[in-house]
């Protein structure tokens, strides 16, 4: 038995059956390269599903982690630290917003938004005691808790977790006129991804997200932009909801925002929205801690320069455009995306998502798969444009039987 065998076979035996990983086990990465237990090199063409925008190791990031673990990781929100209102003060204007509500992972600041959301409908919309609703889109992916599963349409996600939460409607996703049927009275909120990650890279119709807009404006409901995978980057603006000149009620962060080093999210939003909270009525012990703020303040000035959101759009464009090319050639039926980030819809006939990355993965490359015959390439924001090719060569090889 290799070494990658034992250690999957010990993982396996110890470890609950959640995810089912490709058979690679890393032992160090730098950039946009990972190593294996075996001194194998990938390309790693998922980023940890935008949590890795900024490379593997990045040097400022990693810098920035050590500096902060000589002096302090963790007091919990029971006092304040030095680098609290710093963070809180710089994400809020890099959303042109005005206060933040720190948390760790990207489910537990949904599940924050849709607190605050209701929150605001019953103190300042006015909606009766227990009648908030939140409208939802379908395909929609938020997260995992029992409330997230509660509005999703994925049966793998939900089934078998109920009884659900209550107080959620689903509505196709990229349709307004069924988005302005379901909002009433006592919606609260409308939460969307701005591009749909897990459903397969979805980019809703042009003029959608502006519509949304406009319709919550006008009904008094809070439009709330999940931007989790799509914001930071990865599409080529700091925030997805910006190609259409869009800014939400709220945001929610997460993933590359704690730069693939630590677990960081947030909550963005109005002092109106986010002051409706007393102490002790929401909290996190680890919820921005020094370590997280210390990190996600390197984040934010790396974003602020643009050099990241710049590179997303050239190579994006390059990425899309050799995409574009394997459509109709009798491999793939349809590509999607914005930035580096994309969806690729393989034929039946070559295969699954799955066998695909497995190929993919046998030739250094490593993309995964979603909802059977899709793959999801999203490589770090600072891959070259040489590597960035090599990969596309091997997938090229891989469509054509190589």
């Amino acid at each position: 038995m290799s070494v990658t065998e034992r250690a999957i076979a010990s993982a396996e035996a110890h470890s609950a059956h959640n995810y089912h990983p490709l058979p690679i086990v890393v032992a160090s990465a730098d950039g946009a390269w990972m190593t294996d237990v075996e001194g194998r090199r990938y390309l790693d063409m998922l980023a940890g599903y935008s949590a890795l925008n900024f490379g593997h190791g990045n040097r400022r990031l990693i810098d920035a982690a050590k500096a902060q673990l000589e002096r302090v990781t963790l007091t919990s929100r029971a006092f304040f630290h030095d680098r609290f209102a710093e963070f809180c003060t710089q994400l809020a204007e890099l959303c042109g917003m005005e206060m933040v509500l720190p948390m760790n992972t990207g489910a537990e600041a949904v599940e924050t938004a849709v607190k605050t959301a209701r929150k605001w409908g019953y103190k300042v919309k006015g909606v009766p005691p227990g009648q908030a609703k939140i409208v939802v889109a379908a395909n929609n992916f938020h997260g995992r808790t029992t409330t997230i599963i509660s509005f999703s349409t994925d049966p793998e996600a939900r089934a078998d977790f109920g009884p659900y939460t209550p107080g959620f409607e689903i509505v196709p996703y990229g349709d307004l006129t069924a988005l302005e049927h379901a909002v009433s009275a006592n919606t609260v909120a409308v939460l969307l991804e701005p591009i749909q990650g897990e459903a397969g890279v979805l980019v809703p119709p042009p003029g959608y997200l502006a519509g949304v807009r406009e319709l919550t404006r006008e009904r008094n409901v809070l439009f709330i932009a999940d931007e989790i995978q799509s914001g930071l980057g990865r599409t080529g603006r700091t925030f997805a909801c910006e190609h259409e000149g869009v800014v939400p009620d709220m945001y929610i962060l997460g993933k590359a925002l704690g730069g693939g080093v630590v677990p960081v999210s947030a909550v963005v939003s109005s002092n109106e929205v986010l002051g409706v909270y007393q102490p002790g009525e929401h909290g996190s012990t680890f919820g921005g801690n020094p370590l997280a703020c210390a990190v996600a303040l390197e984040v934010i000035a790396m974003l602020r320069s643009g050099e990241f959101q710049q590179r997303a759009t050239e190579l994006g464009e390059h990425l899309h455009h050799e995409l574009g090319l394997l459509v109709g050639g009798g491999a793939v039926e349809a590509v999607r995306g914005r930035g580096l980030w994309a969806g690729v819809d393989i034929l039946p006939s070559h295969g699954t998502g799955r066998e695909i990355s497995e190929k993919l993965m046998d030739r250094g490359v490593l993309v995964k798969d979603t909802h059977g015959s899709t793959i999801r390439i999203a490589p770090p924001l600072v891959i070259s444009k040489e590597d960035l090719d090599w990969g596309l060569d091997q997938l090229r090889a891989v469509l054509a039987g190589q």
